[in-house]
């Protein structure tokens, strides 16, 4: 019975990945906040290790891709501000959102999340990228770079 339980709430979790990833590619832009943030919560809140995540899009913050660039370990993920940057110009984007899972289930950065997230912007800002927000997202919350103001 748990086990039918659990097989069916994973069931549940792929439906909305997929709707979103669906209704990310239907919409005309990402048009507000939350719309983003439900997404990502979609695509992340499950996991099980971290997963770092980037969406590209163009001038009028329509989406051009999302891709889960670097996956880790339960606390951890490597991310490299130079593979970013090569995908953004892969697709010509001319902005980015950023976003990462904290599996424990706490989504306050870490200083190595601050950290990772200014050298991004630094490399993003050499090659005209903006990164309009980065998002952790934990289990039924989340935190936004720039809602804080960090961004």
């Amino acid at each position: 019975m748990v086990w039918r339980n659990m097989r069916s709430l994973k069931g549940i979790a792929e439906l909305a990945r997929r709707y979103f990833s669906l209704r990310m590619t239907e919409e005309p832009s990402l048009v507000t906040p939350s719309m983003t943030r439900e997404f990502l919560q979609s695509q992340l809140a499950d996991e099980e290790r971290e997963i770092f995540m980037v969406i590209f899009l163009d001038n009028q913050n329509r989406v051009l891709k999302h891709s889960r660039l670097f996956s880790g370990t339960l606390s951890h993920v490597e991310v490299h501000p130079r593979e970013i940057v090569r995908e953004a110009i892969k697709v010509n984007a001319a902005a980015v959102i950023l976003a990462h899972n904290h599996p424990s289930g706490s989504p306050e950065p870490s200083k190595a999340d601050r950290l990772i997230t200014e050298r991004v912007i630094k490399c993003c800002r050499f090659m005209d990228i903006r990164v309009l927000d980065h998002l952790v997202i934990g289990r039924g919350a989340y935190v936004s770079f720039a809602e804080r103001g960090w961004i």
